[in-house]
């Protein structure tokens, strides 16, 4: 999956096929946290409300989330093991062990990001408390980090070569806090995000 700098914003988000891809966008736009990810801060405001939040209550929100997930593996007949782990202030499930579970991640990770919103939601109803709860399915968002990374220390060696900025093509706001650390870990380059969802990116600059 390659990344191309400079897209243009006449690209248009790829399509899932059945009702789910359809889910993404309303999801999308009801439930996503709506925290600013300039220079890699996306993550400071849910870092500040996961704060004091005890181990106890993140395997609470996994187990929760696990029983969610299995049920809706059971609805679709999916195969799919349930991993329940807490890691950096937040619940992390994963599903692995699927031939169908391809089909729940979606064109770039849009189902996946709906069904995330979901279980969050799923949570909070059982809680009462907003989740930052962490969902991956058949390691596509590990994957998909991998690729960020280099993209974002790539981009930031050419930023630093050429003295011009470059903006990246939109991306959801896991990808572009990925890229933003990975941007950080750079010395002379900075990044913001600009636009609004969901063709916002992140532009990487010469830091002055």
């Amino acid at each position: 999956m390659s990344e191309t700098v400079e897209a243009v914003d006449a690209e248009q988000d790829e399509t899932t096929a059945g009702e789910a891809g359809t889910a993404t966008a309303e999801v999308t736009a009801e439930g996503a946290e709506n925290t600013e990810d300039t220079g890699g801060t996306e993550e400071a405001e849910g870092g500040k409300r996961s704060a004091g939040v005890g181990e106890d209550v993140l395997v609470q929100e996994g187990d929760i989330a696990g029983d969610y997930l299995e049920r809706l593996l059971d609805l679709l007949d999916y195969d799919g093991d349930i991993d329940l782990d807490v890691e950096a202030g937040r619940a992390i499930v994963s599903i692995d062990g699927g031939e169908d579970l391809e089909k729940l991640v979606g064109a770039r990770g849009n189902v996946l990001e709906a069904l995330q919103e979901l279980t969050r939601l799923a949570v909070q109803q059982e809680t009462g408390s907003r989740s930052r709860l962490m969902l991956d399915i058949a390691g596509w968002r590990a994957d998909r980090r991998a690729e960020l990374r280099e993209l974002g220390k790539s981009t930031a060696e050419t930023v630093i070569s050429t003295g011009e900025r470059v903006r990246l093509q939109p991306m959801s706001p896991f990808e572009r806090k990925v890229v933003h650390d990975a941007v950080a870990a750079v010395d002379g380059v900075r990044s913001e995000s600009e636009g609004e969802d969901p063709k916002r990116r992140v532009v990487v600059f010469p830091d002055a």
